[in-house]
C-alpha cells in the first residue's frame, strides 16, 4: 500500500491553475450594473425567437388511461421574438418562471400552461411567447387473450404560441404500432413480412377543446385502430396468435396508414388541422417506407 503524503487541498488547487482573487472594481449591486441586453439601438433585424432551449423539468401529467396521473421528465423550450431596436432578453426570466412552476406543481394541462405563457410574455415584456413541451406519456396495454397488462409508452409534444392575447394550441403525438405488407401477403405461398411502424399525428386544436377529452387517448385510438396489430409490453401464446392473426387479416402499407389515421383526425371535432405521418422498419430492407398527408379543414381537399 503506497503511504505517500498529498499537499494541502488549497496547494493542489494552485498546482491545477486556481490562482487568489484579484481586487475587484466593477460595481457588484445589481442597480449599478451595465444592462447590455436592454440596450436600445438599430440592431439590424427583428428576431423570431429568443430563449431557452433543451430545459429538462419533472412534471406531471393527467391521462384518462391508466395510469391516470403520472410523474415524468419534460423537456422545455421557451421563447419569444426580440424587435429590431432591442439588443436581446434576459434570460433569467425564462427559468424563474418554468422554476416558480415547478415549486408549485407543474401539471401539463392546458389551463396551466396557458397561464405560465401569459405570465412568461408579462415577465419577459413581450408581446409574444412560445413554449414547446416534449414528455414520454405511459399507458397500460393489456393484452388480447390473457389481459395482462403492461407499459407501452408514446412521445407526447405540446407547442403553445401566445399573440395579441390569443393562444394556439398544437399537440403531437408519436407511437408505434405493427403493419403487415399487403403486397408480401398477396404473392407469396407462405405468410407475409411485417414490420414496426411509427405513426406521427401533429394536430392544432379547435378553440373550444374541451380539455376533459384527452388529446393523447384520441390520438393513439386514431393510430392502433387502424394498424395491422397493436404492439403488447406483454403476451403469452394465445396472445401471440391472435396479435399475428390480427395483423394478417388487417395488411397496411404505410400510405394506407396515413388515409386511414387521417380519416379518423377528419372526424374528430376538436382537431382544426392535421398532419400525419407513418415511417415503417422495414424487415425485408435496410431503408424504410415513410408516407404522409396534411389537410385543413378550412380548405378544401384536393
Amino acid at each position: 500500500m503506497n503511504n505517500f503524503k498529498l499537499p494541502p487541498k488549497n496547494e493542489r488547487l494552485k498546482l491545477f491553475g486556481s490562482i487568489e482573487p484579484g481586487i475587484k472594481t466593477k460595481p457588484s449591486e445589481k442597480e449599478n450594473m451595465l444592462d447590455l441586453q436592454n440596450m436600445k439601438e438599430d440592431f439590424l433585424f427583428e428576431l423570431d425567437a429568443v430563449g431557452i432551449k433543451n430545459v429538462k423539468t419533472p412534471v406531471s401529467v393527467i391521462s384518462t388511461l391508466e395510469p391516470i396521473t403520472q410523474t415524468t421528465i419534460a423537456t422545455f423550450t421557451l421563447t419569444s421574438t426580440i424587435p429590431r431596436d432591442v439588443k436581446g432578453t434576459n434570460m433569467s426570466r425564462f427559468t424563474e418562471q418554468l422554476e416558480l412552476y415547478r415549486r408549485q406543481g407543474f401539471t401539463l394541462t392546458f389551463s396551466q400552461l396557458s397561464d405560465f405563457i401569459k405570465e412568461l410574455s408579462e415577465r419577459l415584456g413581450q408581446k409574444d411567447a412560445k413554449l414547446e413541451v416534449s414528455f414520454p406519456w405511459f399507458y397500460e396495454q393489456p393484452s388480447p387473450a390473457s389481459f395482462l397488462a403492461g407499459l407501452n409508452y408514446a412521445d407526447a409534444r405540446i407547442l403553445l404560441c401566445y399573440q395579441h392575447g390569443k393562444i394556439e394550441r398544437t399537440v403531437e403525438l408519436t407511437c408505434a404500432v405493427t403493419t403487415l405488407c399487403p403486397c408480401s401477403k398477396e404473392i407469396s405461398e407462405y405468410s407475409a413480412h411485417n414490420q414496426r411502424g411509427f405513426i406521427i399525428m401533429n394536430a392544432l386544436l379547435t378553440d373550444d377543446y374541451d380539455e376533459s377529452v384527452d388529446w393523447k387517448a384520441v390520438l393513439l385510438h386514431a393510430a392502433q385502430s387502424n394498424a395491422s396489430a397493436v404492439i403488447h409490453p406483454i403476451l403469452k401464446r394465445p396472445d401471440e396468435k391472435i396479435v399475428t392473426e390480427k395483423a394478417y387479416e388487417n395488411p397496411r402499407f404505410v400510405e394506407d396508414m396515413v388515409r386511414l389515421v387521417a380519416s379518423d383526425l377528419y372526424e374528430t371535432p376538436f382537431i382544426q388541422s392535421f398532419t400525419v405521418e407513418c415511417r415503417n422498419e422495414e424487415s425485408i430492407h435496410l431503408h424504410d417506407a415513410y408516407a404522409s398527408v396534411t389537410f385543413d379543414k378550412d380548405k378544401p381537399n384536393k
